[in-house]
Formats: C-alpha cells, structure tokens, sequence
C-alpha cells in the first residue's frame, strides 16, 4: 500500500497506523478474537496463539467454529444470522463461560465476551477470551476436598452410632441362627418319624422367619455402606420422601424406643434433583440431633414432615426438647464447636453446606420458653431444561 509502511502483527492489521493497535493486541494478556458477520477470524492475536496451540496464519480466514466445542459449532452461523435478523442478543455485552476447542482436540472453558462494531468492512465482533483451566482445576480440587470432608462427617457419625448400630445388627444375626437350629432340630424330627408334612410346613415356616431376618441385616449393611463409601458428588431425580424415610430408618435403630417418631409428609412431593445420599446425611444428623434434645424427656417426640413451598421443597424436623439456648445460637453452624462430649462438631455445619450447594439453605428456629427446636431444610425443584448458545439466542 503507497505511502504507508508494513508492519507484523495480527492479520488484517497491516499499515503503520495499525501498529499501536497491533502492539496492544500482541501483548495482552486476554485471547482476543475478531470476526466478520459471517463468522470468519480476522484477527487472532499472541494469547489466542497461546490458548489454542495455532498460529495466527492457520486460523485467520476460517470459521470460528473451528475453535468452539460441539454444542456450539453447528449452529454457530444460524446464530449470527438470526441475530442479524433479529437484534436479539444473549451474550454481546455480557459475557459467558463457555466450553473451547484446542489444536490437539481437548477442550477447555474459557471466559468468554463479546463486543460488536461497525466499521467500514461491515459488521464486527470482538471477543475477548480467558482461560479458566487453572481455575477450573483449583474449584475440582476445592470440591474434591470439600466432599472428602463432608464423607468423613459422615463416618464421624456412623462411629458415634456404632454400639446402636451393631446392637441392631447382631439381633438378626442372632435370630437367623436361632431360627435355623430350629430348622435343623424339625429335620431331625422328622427323620425320625420317617417324615411329617407337618414337620416340612413347620420347617418352611422358619426358614421364611431366617429370610426375612437376613434381609433386614442386609438392608441395614446397605444402609451404612452407602453413607461410608467413598464416590463423588452424583445428582440425580429422586422421591425425597422415600430417601428420608431410609435415613429415618437407619438413626432410630437402637434409638430410644419410647421417643415418638410422626411422619408427615406431602403425598405428591415433586421429584427434585439431588445427591440423594448428602441428603440423607443432613436428614442422620438433624434427626440424632433431635434424639439428643428429647433425651430424658417425658413424652418425647419428633416430628418430620414435607412440603412444597412455591418452587421450594421444604423438609422439616422438630422436638420438643427445650429448644437451643440462646448463647450457643451463634455458633450452632460452626464447624468444630459442639456442647457435645463426643463427635467433631461438623454434623450441623457440613448440613447447611449440603443444603446450600445444592441451591438452598438449612434455617433453625430454636425453640425455647416450653417449645422445642425445628430445622428446615429447603431445596429447590428443578427447573426447566434451557438451550444456551454462545452469541444470541437460537433461532425459535
């Protein structure tokens, strides 16, 4: 070009003019990324080379697509067509995690926003990209830290149950064993008697006593196993009524039999989108709790009970023990603090964790002056699917 000097740089920059443009582009620290509007790279600068693992001469005049994950490449361009169409916008001016596809064809997140121009060429857009994998891989690790801590909680409480518990195991156990030295003694019987349909009838008859005792053993062992194994954090759609029943069961073995347990529960509870076995924690260790308040008590009860609550699913538990004094209020939430003589003091704490990262929040009302305490629990139903795109909204 006449009277104008050539400069390296950033394809489509390439005057003397451009060089101050051309050097910022260069030396930022963001990935940055023009397009025209029909989704052709125009400009590719150092971090973006860093980023992706191409140079800028290999990706300068191709589609973006190239550069994004799956879910975004095939419709891309109908993207830019219907907000050309439409004006509609989604993430110009916002901004937005989105998912990115390197050289070697691994993907990565990256922070994503977007700015529009209109220059003399047509229709632009900026966008300025970061790499997120250092976060991402700190937040994994957070997480798996996070719910290595909220297992060992859990085994903290299994520990503190574990006379009730085995209490409970052993009795049928020892009914199994009981019920099949029966079994061997009507064999003999009828060995003896050169055989009686009333010795087999009678024989059958315990077996199916030794069956059912040896199922409430194993369901029992399910139980505890599922709280004690070690596996990752795993939602999914499930009848909370149905889980908090399981967990109900296992706290009251070995429980105080004269404390009443009244359930009430929604009949046509939502399903809601839960790590079914973190909620059966929080259900242990609010109901443990309760036990411990009505300790000793005359006519001891506790109530758990469900509900919904405009797009809430509400699970309450109460007692009525003497309700939480006001001067331990402050710290009931607090890891490590407990009045207790046994235990970690995580129990509480580790809960409203649960509640709150899956979107909602454990809440106390403590109680006092003749009333009891009541915890609740309340976690969201899961709402409707959504399609995201990465530029605008997808054509209807």
């Amino acid at each position: 070009m006449q009277g104008h000097e050539q400069v390296s740089g950033p394809a489509g920059l390439g005057t003397v003019s451009d060089a101050r443009l051309s050097s910022v582009l260069q030396t930022a620290v963001d990935g940055i990324i023009v397009i025209d509007d029909v989704g052709t790279i125009l400009v590719f600068n150092k971090a973006c080379e860093l980023m992706f693992g191409y140079k800028a001469d290999e990706v300068v005049g191709r589609n973006v697509s190239m550069l994004m994950a799956p879910e975004h490449a095939e419709a891309h361009d109908g993207y830019i067509d219907h907000y050309k169409e439409t004006g509609q916008k989604r993430i110009i001016g916002i901004g937005r995690e989105v998912r990115a596809r390197h050289r070697d064809g691994n993907f990565f997140f990256i922070d994503l926003s977007v700015g529009e121009a209109i220059t003399p060429e047509g229709r632009q857009f900026v966008g300025i990209l970061r790499d997120l994998t250092a976060r991402k891989d700190t937040e994994r690790r957070v997480n798996e830290l996070q719910a290595d801590l909220i297992r060992l909680a859990r085994v903290s409480a299994l520990d503190e149950m574990g006379s009730a518990l085995a209490h409970e195991l052993n009795q049928p156990l020892t009914a199994i064993l009981l019920y099949l030295q029966a079994v061997g003694r009507e064999f003999s019987k009828a060995r003896e008697n050169g055989g009686s349909d009333k010795s087999d009838e009678r024989a059958r008859t315990i077996l199916d006593k030794a069956r059912h005792e040896a199922q409430r053993a194993g369901q029992i062992i399910q139980r505890i196993r599922s709280l004690v194994e070690k596996r990752g954090p795993e939602r999914k759609r499930v009848a909370l009524n149905a889980i908090i029943d399981d967990a109900v069961d296992l706290t009251t073995l070995g429980q105080d039999r004269g404390v009443i347990v009244a359930r009430d529960y929604h009949p046509e509870l939502p399903e809601i989108e839960v790590d079914p076995v973190q909620i059966q924690q929080v259900v242990v260790n609010l109901v443990r709790n309760a036990y411990e308040a009505v300790k000793g008590c005359k006519g001891g009860r506790i109530d758990i009970g469900t509900r919904c609550e405009d797009r809430w699913v509400v699970l309450t538990i109460s007692d009525n023990g003497p309700g939480i004094p006001a001067d331990t209020l402050e710290d009931l939430f607090q890891a490590f603090k407990t009045g207790k003589r046994s235990g970690m003091g995580l129990g509480l704490a580790i809960s409203r964790t649960i509640a709150q990262t899956h979107g909602g929040d454990l809440t106390v009302d403590p109680g006092g002056a003749g009333r009891g305490a009541s915890f609740m629990v309340r976690l969201p139903l899961p709402s409707a699917d959504t399609q995201e795109d990465v530029y605008v909204e997808s054509p209807r």
